[in-house]
């Protein structure tokens, strides 16, 4: 039996992080900022100027030696392992983050013809992913380009 109801858009992704205030204000350096709390769920609604939406969820507890365990364990273990932003000029963004003070876990590279990308991590080594999308190229231009 088909689900019978399109899904339209994405809302929002949940973040375990392990440390309320800290979390809070590296999101809001990122231009997130706080719009509703859930106290009764120990999470938050965080919302950057376009209305794309995080939630906060505050119950993580911080491993040590700083390892995101969806990630940096030899053992992949099943989950979400990153929201992916889109930005218009994402060379105008690794120049803030530098100024920021904000690592920048992988450069700024090319991933398959419509992107290129990087990532940071959060202060629970969270990964984020910010992406410049590129046109596309017309079937025109790929004929012509294979032709040269």
């Amino acid at each position: 039996m088909k689900q019978p109801q399109r899904i339209r858009q994405f809302d929002h992704v949940g973040i375990r992080v392990s440390d309320r205030k800290q979390a809070v204000a590296f999101y809001e350096q990122l231009g997130f900022r706080e719009i509703r709390c859930f106290e009764k769920y120990e999470a938050n609604e965080m919302e950057a100027s376009e209305g794309v939406r995080i939630n906060l969820i505050f119950n993580g507890a911080r491993l040590p030696h700083g390892r995101n365990v969806l990630l940096d364990e030899p053992i992949k273990l099943p989950g979400v392992t990153h929201p992916a932003f889109v930005v218009d000029d994402l060379y105008a963004l690794k120049e803030w983050l530098d100024e920021a003070g904000i690592a920048i876990t992988e450069g700024i590279h090319r991933l398959g013809p419509r992107r290129i990308t990087l990532f940071i991590r959060d202060p629970d080594r969270n990964v984020l992913e910010f992406n410049q999308l590129l046109p596309e190229p017309t079937p025109a231009s790929a004929t012509s380009d294979a032709t040269q």
